[in-house]
């Protein structure tokens, strides 16, 4: 296991205690707004360099650094198994100006009578504190779900086997390619996810950013709902072409995230989409899902698109895909999943389901 695995946890929750310790935190969408499917980051302080923070803290990464207390004050995290509402006033009668799904997160504006005034993506509004959390509490919860990643912004940037550049060349990012932060070291390098397997990036070319999922306004939530209503429309025109389209989209996500994975892998992806589909806390359709912002990285930075386009997607990952349209799961009911970080859940192969 390389040392950037071992201390990607930490890394997670260093970033998150940096973007709110130096009072960096974004509330917009931002570039996120382009994927309309519900969700979207509300901790994304758009370029917190490695090269950066490690100047800022005289280049050392150690949790006791940040001020926790601070951070403590600042984030509050939804505590519902499925939505809350968020509302006009601080008052059950008042209107509802959006809601806030299970695993959301936002920031504190103001607190009074039982009621906090937040900020979570586009809603700013009052929710009752009986169905948040605050403090530590909220930090646990926005370490478990959140996840660092970091944005190529340089024309292309060499992915390395090991850190430093005497190590072979993976491949190349591309400028504006998102992937997966799994460690760094104190040599300004960053270990990343590449294709499900540890490559290193050098700091200088990439941003870092720490993604929470974010509410929706009601607007963004009749969009949706119009949406998903115009696709089941046409389902009905063409059943067999809309289910073809449908599961090739599924297939390309599963090769995107877990082409190199076994079978068993490929399945478990596919699963996950499905269950999320079930759950009344995730949209109610594939490709709602499967786009969600700040949900899969693939989607997030196009290859899903691109996949799809090419056609070239493996029969394993075909079969995969409509095996868990069908309804089959190998991974119960589980919602997410990772680069297995030694966290508790199901291990197969590369990844952990939870």
């Amino acid at each position: 296991m390389t040392k950037g695995r071992k201390r990607a946890a930490a890394l997670t929750g260093l970033v998150l205690g940096l973007i709110i310790a130096l009072q960096s935190i974004t509330v917009s969408a931002g570039s996120l707004d382009s994927l309309k499917g519900g969700l979207s980051a509300v901790l994304n302080p758009g370029s917190v360099g490695l090269a950066e923070t490690e100047k800022t803290y005289a280049g050392e990464w150690d949790l006791e650094l940040w001020n926790a207390e601070e951070q403590e004050s600042t984030l509050v995290m939804a505590n519902v198994k499925s939505a809350l509402n968020v509302r006009s006033e601080a008052s059950e009668d008042a209107d509802k100006v959006g809601k806030l799904y299970k695993d959301c997160g936002g920031t504190i504006l103001e607190r009074r009578d039982g009621w906090t005034k937040l900020q979570s993506g586009n809603i700013v509004g009052w929710a009752s504190d009986q169905y948040l959390l605050f403090g530590e509490d909220a930090v646990s919860l926005a370490n478990d779900v959140g996840r660092a990643v970091a944005t190529v912004d340089t024309e292309a940037v060499r992915v390395r086997r090991e850190p430093g550049t005497e190590s072979d060349v993976l491949g190349n990012l591309p400028r504006g390619e998102i992937v997966e932060v799994l460690g760094e070291n104190q040599d300004g390098w960053v270990c990343v996810d590449y294709d499900g397997e540890d490559g290193w990036v050098f700091s200088d070319y990439v941003s870092l950013d720490f993604l929470i999922d974010a509410g929706e306004t009601m607007d963004e939530i009749k969009a949706r709902e119009e949406a998903e209503r115009e696709a089941k429309r046409h389902v009905n025109y063409g059943q067999y072409t809309t289910d073809a389209v449908t599961t090739l989209l599924l297939a390309a996500l599963i090769y995107c995230e877990a082409g190199g994975e076994s079978y068993e892998g490929q399945l478990a992806v596919g699963a996950v989409v499905m269950n999320r589909v079930r759950s009344s806390a995730y949209p109610d359709s594939i490709h709602g899902v499967i786009y969600a912002s700040g949900q899969f990285t693939p989607a997030l930075n196009g290859k899903v698109n691109k996949v799809y386009e090419s056609g070239k997607i493996r029969e394993s990952c075909v079969r995969a895909a409509e095996e868990a349209i069908s309804g089959v799961s190998n991974v119960g009911d589980m919602t997410h999943f990772r680069r297995n970080n030694g966290r508790d859940g199901i291990v197969i192969g590369n990844h952990v389901f939870y």
